[in-house]
């Protein structure tokens, strides 16, 4: 029979067993091995059952056993050290506690998902484990960050197998009474609520709950309700989930809702304010337009407010392509931000024109999340090196006449949170080195450019670690097909082959991530037959485990995941290939560690970053990847093989994989698996064990989420704090007038005449030219901009390359004609083809970059070649 209604039954602990309840709300024991092993002895049986959940184990364990550990002086004894350990943990002075200057009092960080813990699961992919990997490092490091998403009911899909191998989802109700959630409550107890008009008169409210991640509060709102009808209350239902005008509702929830969240959370517990506000993805962009709103409440104009909200607003943009970013219908939000429904004190055509694409290539119909959310923030980046390029040419549009090198994005190359995913056998090694807290320090603060004590680690160690992890993955491995053909309708009796699948003395190859067409999940079975050579070589066989989850609406990716599973179903080769449902963070803390080679194949340039690499590297796996996201940034042999790509502008896609596939075929054929299996004079691989060396002590201090949280403090929050405080009212309003009358002015500014005093189109290296510059500043005055000389080598079409600016001085007043005379000196700082220009930009000290304000004036085509401006 079905229940009508559903309840949590929470257990009541004795009084010396209370410590326990706070340990399991607090989500730090998701990172902290000696939490979790008291929770384990709790009851070992159920803590495995419950999925390693200590709130889901509290609740099962039965009385008397509770009965029991409240006598257990031993027990009692391990409870006050944990927690001794955490309120140490939360309260003591940590790596931003003790860095000099102002920084900010608190930041605010917004992400449409969260991956903390699978006990928790409110993540899809890479996006989310970024987010829950910044809010673990900043707590370890005591960055006072608030963070803020959304609570879906129903999270992410569960993904399972059909007979025929295609993908099923599933979505089970998540109840937060039953997740490691408390309930954001008012004074008098009743729940904390906010809320946003909707058109019609109606009313979407929201509940909050609170995560604790360690020292950082998780705000996540729930639109599931009593007081919403049936559409609102299904607003918070799945990640990514719904059409164009569900998402739209999240979106407006996630950054309308969240600022509002905020301010409740602040006014209720006494958190400081946040001074910057830190947009992961354009998902949360409306919280700026929420800033402005509640500015113009206070009586700031548009303008102004607008100033204010993007000095301390930092933006991060985590998307290769166009296709990835969320747009809607122009019409759509106007109608949600419009009169009668939420924000309707502001002019909504103001709202619209921050989220129009009126570049060239735009589509003006439609309202851009990014690009939103550029224009709100002062300060943006992308997540890797080559990432921040390819957002630089991407969104290069915003700022007409800037070569893409100086548009205004920089990168922060992403981390993981180590503690979270290096295996604690990997930990314990490293800790018998250096001792334990030295060895939790250097995981998560960070901060050395090696870990030399690996050095010290005796081969025969290394090497009995990683046989211990793949044996381990082996069992994993095991469990889970088992689990999964169970599922796919076979019998007992059909499965016996399962314990053979996999050997714990065979190179094991990892590929686990989504499955979008660009990250060729099928990549590897190009030529079947050659795959198939490598799984059952005699002497150097390869095994390989797969797993990823295709979008529910992407066919495309579901076929891809057949034509995987039907390949790894085959009796032939199906004890060296395997694909496991249902990846998620679970799964993902068993394989990265037991895998020797994490296998990553991507079309290049089109993976952000793709931490999962990283988090294998921590592990001593070397990785096998395109030169893509962070490979490409920090690739070394030691580390691991480049896959070489194909990707000439005359290359088709299909030749493309085809040259690719086989590349991977002779690295592995002739590099990868001769390494593993050869043998030194101690019998061990000793070439390979040097590598995995290498990689942890190199490679190991780069990767990490600590190293990552430190730059944005220092590169982007601290500057945004400071900003922040510059910006008060008045000086709101000064900057905002100075950019009007500077944009209308604009027209009038031009590049009369440049003369040099060079004698002849050579020159010799380090000498000095004289530069003379002749310009019209219309109804503008020299402080309102800056002259500068642009230098440089050229390339055949005379494009200048790796520029240096050099400010030039005004000379004397305007002459009768109302120009100014600009001079300056132009080194020649390096041989070979030479050119130089000038321009004009607007300068005010409340700026962040140069290009900020999208303006430039350069000489005219004719000008420049009347004046001889490039020099061969």
């Amino acid at each position: 029979m079905k229940a009508i209604r559903r309840l949590t039954v929470r257990p009541v602990l004795p009084d010396p067993l209370q410590p326990l309840s706070d340990l399991a709300r607090n989500l730090r024991w998701s990172w902290h091995a000696e939490t979790r092993d008291l929770f384990q002895s709790v009851d070992p049986g159920r803590w495995a059952a419950s999925g390693r959940d200590p709130v889901r184990l509290l609740g099962t364990v039965p009385p008397a056993r509770l009965a029991e550990l409240a006598e257990d002086r031993r027990f009692l004894r391990r409870l006050a050290a944990a927690t001794d350990d955490l309120d140490h943990y939360m309260t003591g002075d940590r790596w931003y506690q003790v860095q000099p200057g102002r920084l900010p009092a608190a930041v605010a960080y917004f992400s449409p998902e969260f991956g903390i813990t699978a006990a928790l699961p409110q993540y899809s992919g890479g996006l989310g484990i970024l987010a829950g990997d910044h809010l673990k490092a900043a707590s370890d490091l005591g960055v006072p960050l608030v963070g803020v998403g959304l609570l879906y009911r129903h999270g992410y899909f569960r993904q399972s197998l059909s007979r025929d191998g295609w993908q099923q989802e599933h979505y089970p109700v998540l109840d937060p009474h039953e997740l490691p959630l408390t309930l954001l409550k008012e004074p008098d107890g009743t729940p904390a609520r906010v809320a946003l008009a909707l058109p019609g008169g109606r009313e979407l409210r929201a509940r909050v709950w609170l995560a604790q991640v360690g020292r950082v509060p998780l705000l996540l709102l729930d639109s599931d309700v009593e007081e919403n009808d049936l559409g609102e209350r299904g607003v918070t239902d799945r990640l990514y989930g719904g059409g164009s005008e569900h998402r739209l509702l999240q979106e407006m929830l996630l950054g309308i809702g969240g600022v509002r969240a905020v301010r409740t959370y602040c006014r209720l517990t006494g958190h400081a304010e946040p001074e910057v506000f830190h947009t992961n993805e354009g998902h949360a962009g409306f919280l700026g337009v929420e800033r402005i709103a509640e500015l113009c409440d206070r009586g700031m104009e548009f303008d102004s407010a607008l100033e204010a909200v993007r000095a301390g607003t930092v933006f991060t943009t985590h998307t290769p392509v166009p296709a990835g970013i969320d747009r809607f219908d122009r019409e759509l939000v106007a109608r949600h931000l419009g009169p009668g429904s939420e924000l309707p004190r502001i002019d909504v055509e103001r709202v619209l024109r921050l989220g129009m694409e009126t570049y060239p290539g735009g589509e003006p119909g439609l309202f851009n999340m990014a690009v939103m959310g550029l224009r709100l923030a002062q300060r943006a980046n992308g997540v890797s090196l080559l990432h921040g390029g390819v957002s630089r040419e991407m969104f290069s549009g915003l700022w007409p006449g800037f070569d893409a090198e100086e548009v205004p994005i920089t990168s922060v190359t992403n981390g993981v949170h180590a503690p979270t995913w290096v295996a604690p056998e990997v930990f314990r090694l490293g800790a018998r080195r250096i001792g334990v807290q030295r060895a939790e320090d250097a995981l998560t603060v960070g901060g050395s450019d090696r870990w030399d004590s690996v050095a010290d680690i005796p081969d025969q160690d290394i090497w009995e670690l990683r046989r211990t992890l793949r044996e381990q993955l082996v069992t994993e491995v095991r469990e889970r097909l088992r689990a999964s053909w169970r599922q796919r309708g076979a019998g007992t009796a059909e499965l016996g082959w399962i314990d053979d699948v996999l050997d714990p003395d065979v190179l094991t190859i990892g590929f686990a991530r989504r499955v979008p067409s660009y990250k060729r999940l099928t990549l590897m079975l190009r030529d079947r037959e050659r795959l198939t050579e490598l799984l059952l070589h005699p002497e150097r066989p390869v095994q390989i485990v797969v797993a990823g989850k295709a979008h529910p609406a992407d066919d495309g990716g579901k076929r891809l995941v057949q034509e995987l599973v039907r390949f790894a179903d085959d009796p032939r080769v199906r004890h060296r290939i395997v694909f496991l449902p249902d990846y998620g963070m679970a799964m993902a803390q068993k394989l990265y560690p037991g895998c020797d080679i994490w296998l990553n194949n991507p079309l290049r340039p089109l993976e952000a970053c793709g931490t999962s690499g990283m988090k294998a590297a921590l592990n001593g796996c070397l990785n096998l990847s395109v030169l893509d996201g962070w490979w490409d940034e920090w690739f070394q042999p030691d580390f691991g093989w480049a896959i070489p790509t194909a990707d000439g502008a005359g290359t088709d896609a299909d030749r493309r994989d085809a040259i690719e596939a086989a590349a991977l075929y002779d690295l592995l054929e002739q590099r990868i698996t001769p390494r593993f299996y050869e043998r030194g004079a101690s019998g061990l691989p000793d070439r390979w064990i040097e590598m995995v060396r290498r990689t942890l002590s190199l490679l190991g201090p780069k990767v990490l989420a600590g190293r990552m949280v430190r730059e944005y403090v220092e590169r982007l929050y601290a500057p945004a704090a400071e900003a922040h405080r510059a910006m008060d009212p008045d000086s709101a309003r000064a900057l905002a007038e100075w950019k009007t009358r500077v944009r209308a002015a604009w027209p009038g500014v031009s590049v009369d005449h440049v003369e040099t005093s060079a004698p002849a189109a050579t020159a010799e290296l380090g000498s000095t030219l004289g530069l003379r510059v002749r310009v019209r500043l219309g109804d503008l005055a020299p402080d309102d901009v800056e002259v500068q000389a642009v230098s440089g080598r050229v390339d055949s079409e005379d494009r200048i390359t790796a520029a240096t600016t050099v400010p030039l001085k005004p000379v004397g007043g305007p002459d009768l004609e109302g120009r100014w005379v600009y001079e300056g000196p132009l080194g020649l700082d390096r041989t070979g083809p030479f050119g130089y220009t000038v321009r004009i930009l607007p300068a005010h000290r409340l700026l962040a970059s140069a290009a900020e304000a999208g303006l430039v004036a350069v000489p005219s085509d004719e000008l420049g070649e009347a004046a001889g401006l490039l020099m061969r």
